[in-house]
């Protein structure tokens, strides 16, 4: 259980130095990614496999927002699951609204693998930075 806690500090920590192949290897080829209910990235929920949660979601978190960034809080484990609370940060670019949103990571493994991704957060703040792009 400690060991996948530190798995998932260390990918974390990955992701906010951009390094995304690093955080995809650790992906197992199977994976199910649940971004939330009316999440602005939810159209293509569930993604399966590494690819599609790269060109789905991480790609547009990359061109579409300013400084975003993924705040862990705590890692709380199990003997497969790990969940992390934490907070998003960042600004939308074509509206220049800032979000600051909680948020909780369920994270299953098999393997050492991530097999399975569920996003809980804070919708609302996500729809209405996106919004406002839409109606200008």
């Amino acid at each position: 259980m400690q060991d996948l806690c530190d798995l998932m500090r260390g990918l974390y920590a990955a992701f906010s130095r951009g390094e995304i192949p690093v955080v995809l290897a650790a992906f197992s080829p199977d994976l199910v990614w649940h971004e939330a209910e009316n999440f602005i990235y939810s159209e293509g929920s569930p993604y399966k496999g590494p690819e599609a949660v790269l060109t789905g979601v991480f790609a547009r978190l990359a061109t579409e927002w300013d400084g975003f960034t993924v705040v862990p809080e705590e890692f709380i484990g199990s003997s497969d699951t790990v969940v992390v609370p934490g907070r998003y940060r960042g600004t939308y670019k074509a509206t220049g609204v800032r979000v600051d949103a909680q948020f909780v990571h369920v994270w299953r493994f098999r393997d050492g693998q991530v097999t399975t991704f569920r996003q809980c957060t804070d919708t609302a703040q996500f729809r209405d930075a996106t919004a406002k792009a839409a109606r200008a």
